[in-house]
């Protein structure tokens, strides 16, 4: 398993750059402009991938990163290569579209600079870890993941068919949910963490 989860990273992100690089290829204006963002998304990502800190304190991942990051590939996919429903003129619903894809990107990049050091895309604690409460982390415990969810939402939403739907709907949500339940069995190891969460939801406030 560990080599899988050093091996897959690299693997998942080849994998992406080919999908995105063929939307680039055959897209056109706005579709363009959003596979576009969401390479560059994925490049601001990719040095967090592979940061290593001394002072990892470790974690149990349960294979979530490969379940979550497959899905992740699967919507990209889907959403590239599957045909869509419609072609949409419509340049209301494109920018609609689009805005909600920049903002669930915009707000998932604020949410790991908000937490610095102790993001990261492994699950693990440092040594020194601390509790962050500011900014969106005042609203739920994983922004990170919401603004995964809504950016998604957007960018599945301008190349829309039914795989790409299902893949959304049926393989990154309950990847996120199982990776946030994952993820809270070692964060509610740390001091503060239990306390932290019963004050604020998971994902969506006031609602999980």
């Amino acid at each position: 398993m560990k080599r899988l989860e050093s091996v897959f990273p690299p693997l998942l992100f080849l994998s992406g750059l080919a999908a995105l690089g063929h939307g680039l290829a055959t897209g056109t204006g706005v579709v363009r402009v959003a596979l576009g963002l969401y390479l560059v998304w994925t490049l601001l990502e990719l040095r967090i991938t592979f940061r290593v800190h001394p002072g990892d304190a470790g974690g149990d991942d349960a294979a979530s990163m490969p379940l979550y990051g497959l899905a992740r590939g699967a919507v990209v996919a889907s959403a590239v290569f599957v045909p869509p429903l419609w072609a949409p003129s419509d340049a209301v619903f494109q920018g609609v579209a689009l805005a909600v894809f920049v903002a669930g990107v915009v707000l998932r990049l604020g949410a790991i600079r908000q937490l610095g050091r102790f993001y990261s895309h492994k699950v693990r604690t440092l040594t020194d870890h601390m509790i962050v409460r500011s900014g969106p982390y005042r609203l739920v415990r994983h922004p990170a993941y919401s603004g995964m969810v809504v950016g998604h939402i957007g960018f599945v939403a301008l190349l829309l068919n039914p795989v790409s739907l299902f893949a959304l709907v049926g393989l990154l949500v309950p990847a996120i949910v199982h990776r946030i339940r994952v993820e809270e069995r070692t964060l509610m190891e740390l001091t503060g963490y239990p306390d932290y969460a019963r004050g604020r939801k998971r994902l969506v406030p006031a609602v999980w």
